[in-house]
């Protein structure tokens, strides 16, 4: 799996083709949407018209929840199929459980569903928003550990509990909403600071210290130019004091829900 990719949160569907078409012809090869996103069947038209060999794409997609019910293993199974079809692919590379809901108890099901799905179909399964228990709880009732767990990671939102927590189990961090979703993180003097040292962009700068920590990340923009930007962040390295002023930066600065308290519909 590539350290960097490409997300579409909360990018339209007739958006969604145009936006995964220039970050693939910039150079993006892994690509993350979600059911809930709405737009499955416009990365998948992108997709199929970039002419590039499926083995070279790593495509992620996520089983969101019902607010209603609990999933069951054939339910789960019914809506991998349907994720792959409106992709327009036969597999996938990732497939996550969007949210735990641990209100509804059903994690655990969900996770023993995807560990049936054959590896010719799905190359590997994970999660998305798990705190330490939740993940503790899998491994101990079931014996399945997830490749990888994908959070809300950001400066204003380190994680650091939930990051020792993966790679503990051998669980792979990677970072949604790594740039902290236009909430004034692109602004902060130490960010400006640090950009300015490498000149890079705060971006850019944010983006290369998710690299040096070991997170997989996916950033998501529909601009062009920001697409290939957010891309070009190997040609610098941020030093020991950069890396300590990016530490000094968390809080409690989540922007999405608590994973124990969100019931997705």
């Amino acid at each position: 799996m590539p350290q960097l990719g490409f997300g579409v949160f909360q990018v339209p569907d007739d958006e969604a083709e145009s936006a995964v078409t220039a970050a693939l012809a910039a150079g993006y090869r892994s690509i993350d949407t979600a059911q809930a996103y709405g737009n499955e069947e416009g990365v998948g038209r992108a997709l199929a018209s970039s002419g590039l060999p499926r083995e070279d794409l790593f495509i992620t997609t996520k089983l969101w929840n019902s607010a209603s019910t609990a999933w069951t293993r054939d339910a789960v199974l019914r809506e991998f199929d349907a994720s792959l079809a409106r992709l327009g692919l036969d597999r996938l590379d990732l497939y996550l459980i969007h949210w735990p809901r641990p209100m509804r108890d059903d994690y655990l099901t969900v996770l023993r569903a995807f560990a049936e799905i054959p590896r010719e179909r799905l190359r590997a399964f994970g999660v998305s928003n798990f705190t330490p228990a939740h993940l503790r709880r899998l491994k101990d009732e079931t014996g399945i550990v997830p490749a990888l767990n994908q959070i809300e990671l950001h400066p204003y939102f380190q994680q650091t509990e939930t990051r020792a927590a993966d790679e503990e189990l051998g669980v792979v961090t990677e970072a949604w909403s790594p740039l902290g979703q236009g909430k004034g993180l692109l602004d902060d003097p130490v960010i400006a600071s640090v950009a300015g040292k490498h000149g890079v962009t705060p971006a850019q700068a944010v983006l290369r210290w998710h690299l040096q920590l070991g997170n997989v990340v996916i950033p998501k923009s529909v601009t062009p130019s920001r697409i290939r930007e957010n891309l070009d962040v190997f040609g610098f390295e941020l030093d020991g004091d950069d890396m300590t002023a990016f530490a000094g930066l968390d809080r409690d600065g989540r922007v999405g829900p608590h994973p124990d308290e969100f019931d997705a519909g």
